[in-house]
């Protein structure tokens, strides 16, 4: 370990740390990671000409209808107003309006086990936070994705 305690953060490092606590995570074929907190997905992403950057990427499982896309542009602009984290933006597909949020930091010197952990807990806890409030402004979508996860669950488990 380099002086001071600070190791690069790698997918094989963050899942020791996860496995340490206890945390559910799955891994993609290409070895990416990610997990699901409160039906969100979430995925851990490394980036930069060394992989110094190391990003926590959370997904707001409701898509809304692209005519609200307006009204979601202001409630994220108004959530950037008052909150540091997570950064948020929105993409439209398909018709639909999916918000994503990001927490970014680079730790081309390295990080400690407790800095990763920090990084991680803010990134998820602030996106949850920032899902929450979209989810008391469009409790009908709420109701319907949570249905259609039911479904989901009981056909599989049929």
């Amino acid at each position: 370990m380099p002086a001071g305690g600070l190791e690069p953060v790698s997918n094989e490092r963050l899942a020791r740390l996860f496995d340490e606590n206890g945390t559910s995570y799955g891994t993609s074929p290409d070895g990416e990671l990610g997990g699901f907190w409160d039906d969100h997905l979430f995925t851990f992403w490394h980036a930069g000409k060394d992989s110094e950057f190391f990003q926590v990427r959370g997904r707001w499982t409701r898509g809304v209808p692209e005519s609200e896309l307006d009204r979601v542009l202001r409630l994220l602009n108004d959530w950037h107003v008052d909150k540091l984290w997570p950064k948020a933006y929105v993409e439209a597909n398909d018709g639909e309006v999916y918000v994503f949020t990001e927490h970014t930091v680079d730790y081309a010197d390295g990080a400690t086990d407790a800095q990763v952990h920090l990084h991680v807990r803010t990134a998820i806890a602030s996106s949850l936070a920032l899902f929450e409030a979209l989810d008391g402004q469009y409790a009908e979508h709420v109701a319907a994705d949570k249905a259609r996860l039911e479904d989901e669950s009981s056909a599989g488990g049929a």
